[in-house]
């Protein structure tokens, strides 16, 4: 298959052809023909997602498949189902159910890496829309309770100033797992602390956290000025003002700024009423909030949107395309795609000039053939 377009590289966009042979990557061509092609860009990754199109992430196989299916149409070729607070017993559950269904979900639809757990050591200051009964903290867990968790486990979300906190982090590091700090009411002193043990990553940062302040700075400010630290951006417009997006994208390294949609199961369905986590939520235009409430409950927006919101304010198309690219797998220790370049799998998007997607390409096939 030879795919023709501006392709969007790691630093540029060039005019040329992919030739794709096996699914990979075989050649990069550049030629100034195919100036008038479409954008090409890797595949869109989401690794905190937690339902799309009527379907969520914590629900049967068949939500599963249905959420992968609805994500591909979205530029999303590989995602995290992401868990909300729930109980140890009913997290285990979802673990088995993910591990269960990963081999055989559908090749039509985005394609899981592991799965992420949002919570439940997070907290109750900072709760969001998680729900506090079942809020735990680290010391009051035993590590075999938890063990099961393991397998697959890629991100998870811990707040670094609860009591066992720094020692929990320290351990799931040890396991390969990507520690987000989040859900917290940590100082600049505790989020630092938090990294040093660990934590690699910033879940949606700003969002339900301590923030800059010029007397108490907050877990923000410790995400924004720990180099290495990844921070997770939801650039919907809602979650973080399009005004603090410049300060994130000068303060952190260009590889360290993660797009994340955290979008919960209604988002694509329009307008509605239904659950997050046993809370009663509702989706009014682009927002999705507790019900009777201004607190967000997750987003109804998907990457593609993302970059297109970050590109117009002002971010180089390839900076935003690796934000929600090759940045998160960098994450999660994933290397077999997320760029255009010889040996990568061939997961594709093409872009119209207005960056909607026309096309996605998993593995070398055209999946939505547009």
């Amino acid at each position: 298959m030879i795919v023709r377009g501006r392709l969007v590289l790691d630093d540029a966009i060039v005019p040329g052809r992919l030739h794709i042979e096996d699914g990979v990557i075989a050649a990069v061509d550049t030629d100034v023909a195919e100036i008038g092609g479409p954008l090409v860009t890797p595949g869109f990754v989401d690794v905190h997602v937690h339902g799309w199109g009527g379907h969520d992430a914590m629900g049967t196989r068949a939500d599963l498949d249905g959420m992968a299916r609805a994500l591909l149409r979205r530029g999303v070729t590989s995602f995290l189902p992401t868990a909300v607070t729930a109980g140890l017993g009913t997290l285990r559950d979802f673990a088995d159910r993910v591990r269960a269904w990963m081999p055989e979900a559908p090749v039509d639809g985005a394609e899981p890496l592991g799965f992420s757990l949002e919570g439940p050591f997070i907290s109750p200051d900072r709760k969001g829309a998680q729900n506090p009964d079942f809020i735990v903290t680290p010391a009051s867990v035993d590590r075999v309770e938890l063990a099961p968790l393991l397998a697959g486990l890629r991100t998870t979300t811990i707040a670094p100033e609860l009591d066992g906190a720094l020692d929990l982090i320290a351990w799931l590091a040890e396991s390969d797992v990507a520690v987000a700090l989040g859900h917290s009411v940590a100082t600049v002193e505790q989020g630092r602390a938090g990294y040093s043990a660990g934590a690699r990553s910033t879940t949606h940062v700003f969002n339900a956290m301590t923030g800059v302040d010029h007397r108490t700075p907050g877990l923000a400010v410790a995400a924004l000025t720990e180099d290495d630290a990844y921070v997770e951006l939801v650039a919907d417009g809602h979650h973080v003002h399009p005004a603090l997006w410049p300060i994130i994208v000068r303060t952190k390294p260009a590889d360290r700024l993660v797009l994340v949609s955290d979008a919960m199961y209604l988002a694509g369905t329009g307008d509605g009423d239904g659950s997050l986590g046993g809370l009663a939520v509702e989706v009014r235009g682009d927002r999705a909030t507790l019900a009777g409430t201004q607190t967000l409950a997750g987003s109804v927006t998907a990457l593609d949107l993302e970059v297109r919101n970050l590109f117009l304010a002002g971010l180089p198309l390839p900076a935003a395309v690796a934000a929600a690219t090759r940045n998160p797998l960098a994450l999660i220790g994933v290397t077999d795609r997320g760029r255009l370049a010889v040996g990568q799998r061939a997961d594709l998007v093409e872009l119209d000039n207005d960056l909607r997607v026309v096309r996605v390409a998993r593995d070398g096939a055209w999946r939505i053939p547009g």
